[in-house]
């Protein structure tokens, strides 16, 4: 079985990286559970999981005459295989965006769950890509209209290429915001999996370079990631289907 979501958001700022790492680690409780940092643009997943040091990324993987082994940019953290995105701007210039559809296709043929951190705007072919290719989406909003807002367009659109909602995140939730999290229960096409507080030791984990669930697992956000990834319904998929899928996919040149 696998399945393949696309985290995403309408805007930076989110939490959308700390969002896909705590899901992973608390569906990698019963699943095998592959996490892909897809924002080749603007790509901060390593540092959110100790990786800032790692010789090969998916960049080396998206560049013509440069890619190695898809293993070779796979490493083992957290109870999670993570593979992490470069930040240099060369990198970012010179990859194929159209190669991660390879990429994701063997990735797919050995995993139960493939998490892709996607970009949080749907401006360019690299940033729509994961969104396109993915299964279901879970969108990742702060709770307020504006940020709504934006998650319904980004909702809108995977609909249009066939990709659902699994369900929406509400991250940075203060107590004024249950209005807020009743109205993305209303609008969005998946049900609201938590809502997440705004919380000093989310920060404090950033700053450490390890994912929340490992820097203070018994923190109250650390709970409510694991109740959204409860709530998170993984569905069997046959890898080999996904994989062929991914492979011959046709990607939008234009939002």
């Amino acid at each position: 079985m696998v399945e393949a979501f696309a985290v995403a958001s309408g805007k930076g700022g989110t939490g959308k990286t700390t969002s896909t790492l705590a899901l992973g680690m608390a569906l990698a409780d019963e699943h095998d559970v592959t996490v892909v940092d897809a924002d080749t643009g603007m790509a901060n997943l390593l540092f959110h999981a100790g990786l800032d040091d790692a010789t090969v990324t998916l960049h080396d993987m998206l560049v013509a005459g440069t890619a190695t082994d898809v293993a070779e940019a796979t490493y083992d953290r957290f109870g999670l295989s993570v593979v992490p995105c470069g930040t240099s701007l060369a990198g970012f210039e010179a990859a194929e965006p159209g190669r991660l559809r390879s990429v994701v296709a063997e990735l797919a043929g050995d995993t139960d769950v493939l998490l892709l951190d996607s970009p949080a705007a749907l401006g360019s072919k690299s940033a729509v890509l994961p969104i396109v290719l993915a299964d279901r989406s879970v969108i990742v909003v702060e709770p307020t209209i504006p940020a709504l807002s934006d998650g319904l367009k980004v909702q809108e659109y995977a609909r249009s290429y066939g990709t659902n909602t699994a369900g929406v995140l509400l991250n940075k939730v203060r107590d004024s915001a249950a209005n807020v999290a009743e109205r993305a229960g209303r609008h969005f096409g998946g049900p609201v999996l938590a809502g997440i507080p705004d919380s000093d030791v989310v920060r404090a984990a950033r700053r450490a370079g390890e994912p929340l669930l490992a820097h203070a697992p018994g923190s109250e956000a650390a709970t409510r990631y694991r109740e959204a990834a409860a709530r998170l319904d993984v569905r069997d998929g046959d890898g080999d289907a996904v994989a062929a899928r991914f492979e011959s996919a046709v990607i939008p040149d234009t939002p």
